[in-house]
């Protein structure tokens, strides 16, 4: 546990003083703020035509603007998982890391809880932003905080995925572009299963990332999803440490 902590804490102050880490979050509030401002101005637009009385605004917020937030995600977290492994596979420092006194398993889960801190705070601002809306409205907690729960577990699928297969690369721009397509398998998965000529479509339902995003997201936090995310984590990190152990080998 000791190692494990310490290759996180290492890995975090390296994210951090990354411009990259600070350059991504800026953007990321700057995109979602103005769409927080048109889900807000849409939620405003409705009640004064009385369209939908019985949608509150975390109806759009929760709705709207964290899936917005899980789309801008799909495209942030592979430039943020690329170098976990990659880059040090390339600077030759690999080897290095392979020889410290830490198993393999403290140090996939010491990076993994180091890029846990940068999707830390890009959740946390996000959710600052949500709760701005108590000053001046009655705001349905519960649904926000699953959305929120929805957007972390998502997040955290991401990486596991993404550091997985920066093990398998020296190039950090191929991790994140094979990052990008994995995720984006299964993140259609649950179209194709809603085809009624498909087989197994509700295998395919089950294993869609974004299935299960949708149930939080309206609010609904189930056992069921929240294991597929985490299963999806250990999964993940598991055959980083195998891919690890057979190159140590």
């Amino acid at each position: 546990m000791t190692g494990t902590l310490t290759i996180a804490r290492v890995e975090a102050r390296r994210i951090f003083a990354s411009p990259l880490a600070w350059a991504i979050l800026a953007v990321m509030q700057v995109i979602l703020g103005i769409f927080f401002i048109l889900y807000l101005n849409a939620y405003t637009q409705a009640q004064m035509m009385s369209s939908d009385p019985q949608l509150g605004v975390a109806d759009y917020i929760g709705g709207g603007l964290y899936g917005t937030a899980n789309v801008i995600l799909l495209l942030v977290v592979p430039l943020m998982t690329m170098r976990l492994f990659a880059e040090e596979r390339k600077n030759n420092s690999l080897t290095l890391l392979l020889s410290a006194p830490a198993s393999l398993t403290e140090i996939v889960l010491g990076k993994f809880l180091g890029l846990a801190s940068f999707l830390l705070a890009a959740i946390a601002l996000l959710a600052a932003m949500s709760f701005t809306l108590e000053a001046g409205t009655a705001l349905d907690t519960g649904r926000i905080l699953a959305g929120l729960l929805g957007l972390l577990l998502m997040m955290l699928a991401f990486g596991a995925a993404g550091l997985f297969i920066s093990t398998l690369t020296r190039e950090p721009v191929i991790a994140a572009v094979a990052t990008f397509g994995v995720l984006l398998v299964f993140w259609i998965l649950g179209a194709v299963g809603h085809s009624p000529t498909v087989p197994f479509a509700d295998a395919f339902n089950y294993l869609s990332l974004i299935g299960h995003f949708e149930n939080l997201r309206r609010g609904v936090v189930s056992t069921m999803d929240v294991a597929y995310y985490l299963l999806f984590i250990l999964l993940f990190l598991w055959l980083a440490v195998l891919r690890l152990d057979m190159e140590r080998n």
